[in-house]
């Protein structure tokens, strides 16, 4: 079976989130064990297992996404990365409709080479910061927000760019006060060619850092639109890779759009 990393969200190597893709054929996918065995010796923050659906149906592709340690029910940088394998390697053209946990999710590939990813948009709901969180994360938050049930996370508005730029979180303690996650945030320091910046700690699902979050800008995205009254932005997210994220605001429905490269290319010697 052949196996990929592609570094997404950024142009070129060794920066962006990088991602495992492993495609199978359209007899499905094999039993969870192996998935989660093959996504822990990856070790990679995700990894995305797909197969091809039977023509004429809702969906194209079904996908899936497991950290080292979990299955997860949404994924935005593995999704790109599959979507940019399957553009690359002819499989697929234009449109790609993909079947996950969280409902049917799109790919337009564009003649740039970016891909637009179609996400369903986070709801946010203010809430008190949890008790702990400003010693876990080492900042005072400004605001907090539950992202909701598909995304898990809590939105943290720090006060500015250097703010989220210096955290050194408590891991361990932060494991504890989300379903999924923090998003630290802040607008972005003046004359920057981004709107805002991030970072994304999910310990609970044995990430300690995510070089860069897909699915937490479909929370970004709304929080950051409802401040400078734009629908069109520009995401960096400040991690030791980084990557930037073009976000869309379109309702109920969020558009993430970035480039994506594969950096490793090759075979899966143990079989299922």
């Amino acid at each position: 079976m052949r196996i990929r990393t592609v570094d997404a969200f950024t142009a070129r190597p060794f920066t962006g989130n990088p991602a495992g893709v492993l495609l199978f054929g359209p007899e499905g996918f094999p039993g969870d064990a192996f998935l989660q065995q093959v996504a822990a010796e990856l070790n990679l923050s995700e990894t995305a297992f797909a197969h091809p659906l039977p023509p004429g149906g809702e969906a194209d592709w079904a996908l899936r996404w497991f950290t080292p340690v979990t299955e997860v029910d949404m994924c935005g940088h593995a999704t790109l990365a599959t979507a940019h394998v399957l553009h690359t390697t002819g499989a697929a053209t234009g449109t790609v409709r993909f079947a996950a946990r969280c409902g049917t999710l799109t790919s337009t590939a564009h003649p740039d080479g970016s891909l637009t990813l179609d996400f369903p948009t986070a709801p946010l709901t203010p809430e008190p910061a949890p008790d702990g969180l400003a010693e876990a994360l080492g900042a005072e938050p400004l605001s907090v927000h539950d992202t909701g049930a598909q995304v898990g996370d809590l939105l943290v508005e720090l006060r500015d760019e250097a703010a989220v730029r210096a955290l050194a979180p408590d891991f361990a303690a932060l494991a504890a006060l989300s379903r999924r996650g923090v998003i630290a945030t802040a607008a972005a320091a003046p004359v920057r060619a981004y709107d805002y910046v991030s970072r994304g700690f999910f310990p609970a699902v044995g990430i300690d850092e995510d070089p860069v979050t897909g699915s937490a800008h479909t929370a970004l995205a709304p929080f950051w639109s409802a401040r400078l009254g734009r629908d069109r932005l520009t995401g960096l997210q400040v991690s030791a890779r980084s990557g930037l994220v073009h976000t869309s605001l379109r309702g109920a429905r969020t558009l993430l759009t970035g480039r994506a490269v594969t950096v490793l290319d090759g075979e899966l010697l143990v079989g299922p």
